[in-house]
């Protein structure tokens, strides 16, 4: 009510309507890991476009998988990812200006193509940076940062400003450091160490490593973690089931999904999904396709199909919705020319079975994914998360309720509370059915949200406690089309 009610009259109060608004997260944004020649290591690299990813670690490589899978993903209509460079650490190039030392951001002999000028500005110790790339005789001017300071407690401390802003050098200033010239350097020094390849013995090691940095960080895909959001991941060419369970278990604990590559084999026999109760998370895809490579003027070469699958997921995300099966005759391959291993009917029916899902051409439509089942989806098995878009579809709703419903932490825990959680995650869950995410006529047969005393007893109540059970009604998607014929017999006229 009124805070004061002084005189006769009218007063008016604006009261909370309890309804906070529930968005949906992201479902493909994919995270890709593998060595690249140049770019950070010591966290995940985000980028919006192939142009990102060519600018910060250096394009197509034709040793690295990765570079081509993450083209793939945005040629197939992939939007964001974040980069996990696999490298080993070796010394970065590096120049020393007076007491500024300038090092590169990474590892590799790529850097050795840069270099610095500096330019005091008046006499106040303020300086301009220039970082250039060395191309034949020219300076191809990269970076530009103006008015920079090397006293600490300055706003233009070029620590905070260069680390902070630049996709190639970081700084370093001596202590006590006040002396920097006016002067043109090559950085130097930069050198590469060995390229990881999927199936080296150093790649797991780099991919998941048990011993931390000089900061106490793990690298690799730990990098992850400190992340907003992701939800695919995919290790361009790796194939050893055991690691590909330890991977899906990554996934598993994290409400993401792993694409993974089966062995590039033409025995589709030994093709086997990954193992274990983490399977659910993850699906894999066989065989390998063969596409033109532009560094090898367009002739073609295989590739692991991981990144063309995750541009076939944000795809179908985008224009139908994560509840639609990532498959079918809209599942088109782009790009690809042909496959290392032309399935027949039966074969892909094998497979189908064993829980691999098959890539296929067919005359009219094309390359195409022709499976949508996870790793645990082999029949014998029976899961309730058998097909990819019903797994997919619960990480989203949980993720976009374990961020949504942040508000209800420290609120009083009884029925006022109970009651809005219900109005916020039906409207949620109703918006979600309009769009025809669910099975169900109704929404009482579509999906239900149970936040009550019996929910939530008075000893949660006690503990702090609040339980909400939320049901859905999965689109299960169709993979077998009966057509069934029958002859009419001849009628007789009476």
């Amino acid at each position: 009510m009124p805070s004061a009610l002084s005189y006769p009259g009218v007063y008016i109060e604006e009261i909370p309507s309890g309804v906070r608004t529930i968005t949906g997260v992201a479902t493909s944004i994919s995270a890709f890991a593998g060595w690249a020649p140049r770019g950070p290591v010591d966290q995940a690299g985000h980028i919006f476009s192939w142009g990102d990813y060519d600018r910060i670690f250096g394009g197509l490589h034709r040793d690295s998988l990765m570079s081509y899978a993450v083209a793939q993903f945005f040629e197939g209509g992939g939007r964001e990812a974040y980069i996990i460079r696999l490298a080993e650490a070796t010394a970065p190039a590096t120049v020393t200006i007076g007491d500024l030392t300038l090092s590169a951001t990474g590892p590799g002999t790529w850097a050795n193509e840069y270099g610095v000028t500096i330019e005091p500005v008046g006499d106040e110790g303020r300086f301009g940076l220039t970082v250039f790339r060395a191309v034949d005789d020219d300076q191809l001017v990269a970076e530009v940062f103006v008015n920079l300071s090397l006293a600490q407690d300055d706003p233009r401390f070029v620590e905070s400003v260069v680390n902070e802003e630049s996709e190639i050098v970081n700084a370093d200033v001596a202590e006590g450091g006040a002396d920097v010239a006016a002067e043109t350097q090559r950085l130097e020094n930069g050198t590469d160490g060995p390229i990881l390849q999927p199936d080296d013995a150093d790649f797991w090691t780099a991919l998941m490593p048990t011993v931390r940095d000089e900061d106490g960080r793990l690298g690799g895909l730990n990098h992850l973690d400190r992340v907003d959001l992701w939800n695919l991941l995919c290790v361009p060419g790796f194939t050893d089931r055991d690691n590909l369970a330890l991977l899906a278990k990554f996934c598993r604990d994290r409400r993401g999904f792993l694409i993974a590559d089966g062995a590039d084999t033409l025995n589709e026999n030994s093709v086997q999904p990954i193992g274990g109760a983490d399977g659910i998370n993850a699906a894999l895809y066989y065989p390998w396709v063969r596409l033109s490579d532009p560094l090898q003027e367009g002739r073609l070469r295989k590739f692991p199909p991981s990144g063309l699958v995750a541009g076939v997921y944000a795809q179908t995300d985008t224009i139908r919705g994560v509840w639609k099966a990532p498959a079918g005759i809209d599942a088109s391959l782009g790009g690809v020319r042909s496959l290392t291993n032309m399935l027949t009917n039966d074969e892909s029916g094998s497979l189908n079975k064993r829980a691999v899902n098959a890539l296929r051409i067919f005359p009219i439509y094309g390359p195409v994914v022709w499976g949508a089942r996870t790793c645990r989806g082999d029949d014998a098995i029976g899961s309730e998360w058998k097909y990819v878009p019903i797994r997919r579809t619960a990480l989203f709703i949980e993720e976009t309720l374990r961020r949504s419903l942040t508000w209800v932490v420290f609120e009083p825990n009884d029925e006022p509370l109970w009651a809005q959680i219900r109005l916020n995650v039906g409207a949620f869950l109703h918006d979600q059915f309009r769009k025809g995410a669910f099975h169900g006529a109704s929404p009482r047969e579509a999906y239900f949200v149970k936040c009550d005393k019996e929910t939530t007893t008075q000893n949660d109540r006690n503990l702090g406690i609040v339980n909400i059970v939320v049901g859905f009604a999965p689109l299960k998607p169709v993979e077998f089309v009966v057509l069934k014929l029958q002859l009419m017999a001849g009628q007789i006229e009476v």
